[in-house]
């Protein structure tokens, strides 16, 4: 059973929450995250490398001092306060007329290393360093991971009560995205959702992998450090905000590559032809319009869209091509690695292959349309998202997904709250 509790956040005064809150450190480039960040901005502690002119290293250690320093002159303006006593919060989002609502929370590094934190993608060695540094010269996690849990009918009581008053904050992003936040300050309610906590079987990362394993990492790293280590330190706990499975969403994460590995578009079509009924759609205005998009877009397992050369194709993998009796052989990810990408495109290591490319699927189709017909890429691939059960089913078995196989949507904003690692 997972271990929460609650803990006083570091987050900004009600005033300037929409000037603070900034999008995740890694959807977003240095360039980027330059253009967008004002004065107050979280970026210039997350991505501190901004502050320089020219752009420093985000790996650099003038840019983790400056990361330090930022955090320290944020609280001493009075841009970042600590609570006065520790407390759950509750973290809405609204998109598209969805809303779903999730509890920030402290949770305990040991139940990651035991396995009631269940991970579903591996994480790579460099990034997951570099949040280590983060945690560790900051003392803190400045910025939380996104955690599923099986619905719980008595917390969504709890949520309920509080999510009936006027919000701490309420604010809509630039994007679009509602971002709504409560403070749950009643002490039998903290004690209550302590407790039923205490029977969930386990949390699930939907995002923040390398955050989830840099924290546990720091934890163990800190405990090493301590004779008298006890395992109710503050270094053994990381924050999260955690929402039930029913209420998540995640949609596709979709692929474009640099080129045919040598054949032709018509060379190609015919090879993809022996395990997919292939099918014209129809040329690039389909995905530059919603109903055309709508028409283009996989709409059941196994069924894939491409574009290649100024036009988009329905790929339906053939029976006797997949394993729906797998948990990992059903996923479209790896019917389309293991026929297309590796088979014929030469794709054999997603994580290094530097002919290949990840889009988010909040982008749209038309992002993939236009990276091709720009030339930087030759052909994109469109997929049906995987489903939420399909997430829970793979990391309760033990297996792991291909890589940039989920995208959840809205992202966390960060700035609404801060753990610190030192006692409260």
């Amino acid at each position: 059973m997972v271990r929460i509790k609650p803990f006083a956040a570091v987050r900004p005064p009600k005033s300037i929450v929409e000037e603070v809150a900034a999008r995740p450190y890694d959807v977003l480039n240095s360039v980027e995250a330059k253009a967008e960040a004002t004065e107050k901005s979280l970026l210039h502690i997350t991505r501190p490398e901004i502050d320089f002119s020219p752009m420093a290293d985000e790996h650099s250690e003038k840019a983790y001092a400056k990361a330090v320093e930022n955090f320290r002159k944020w609280q001493e303006k009075g841009w970042l306060v600590q609570d006065d006593r520790p407390y759950y919060y509750i973290y809405a989002q609204t998109m598209d007329g969805r809303t779903q609502y999730g509890l920030v929370v402290c949770a305990h590094t040991d139940d990651y290393a035991e396995g009631r934190i269940k991970k579903h993608e591996l994480t790579r060695k460099e990034k997951e360093d570099d949040r280590m540094i983060h945690v560790r010269i900051q003392d803190a996690n400045i910025e939380p991971v996104f955690f599923s849990y099986p619905d719980n009918a008595e917390v969504e009581q709890i949520v309920r009560k509080y999510t009936c008053r006027q919000p701490e904050y309420d604010f809509v992003a630039d994007d679009g995205f509602g971002h709504h936040f409560w403070v749950i300050d009643r002490q039998e309610d903290i004690e209550r959702i302590t407790a039923i906590f205490s029977t969930i079987p386990a949390f699930y990362v939907a995002d923040g992998h390398h955050r989830t394993a840099a924290a546990a990492r720091v934890g163990e790293e800190k405990k090493a450090g301590n004779p008298g280590h006890t395992g109710q330190e503050e270094y053994n706990w990381f924050m999260a905000v955690a929402f039930p499975e029913s209420q998540l969403k995640i949609i596709d994460y979709n692929r474009v590559v640099k080129d045919l590995n040598g054949l032709s578009a018509e060379e190609f079509i015919k090879r993809l032809s022996e395990d997919f009924e292939v099918r014209e759609l129809g040329g690039r205005e389909l995905s530059s319009c919603r109903r055309g998009e709508e028409r283009c877009r996989p709409d059941h397992l196994h069924n894939f869209s491409m574009y290649l050369d100024g036009k988009w194709y329905s790929l339906e993998a053939k029976a006797g091509r997949y394993d729906d009796s797998d948990p990992i052989g059903v996923l479209d990810v790896t019917i389309l690695s293991s026929l297309v990408l590796d088979r014929l495109l030469g794709i054999k290591d997603l994580r290094t292959d530097k002919r290949i490319d990840f889009v988010g699927g909040i982008r749209g189709l038309d992002e993939l349309a236009g990276r091709v017909d720009s030339g930087e890429m030759a052909v994109a691939f469109a997929l049906y998202p995987v489903s939420m059960k399909q997430l829970v089913d793979i990391a309760d078995s033990g297996n792991i997904m291909p890589p940039k196989t989920t995208w959840f949507e809205p992202k966390l904003r960060s700035g609404l709250a801060i753990h610190k690692l030192e006692s409260n």
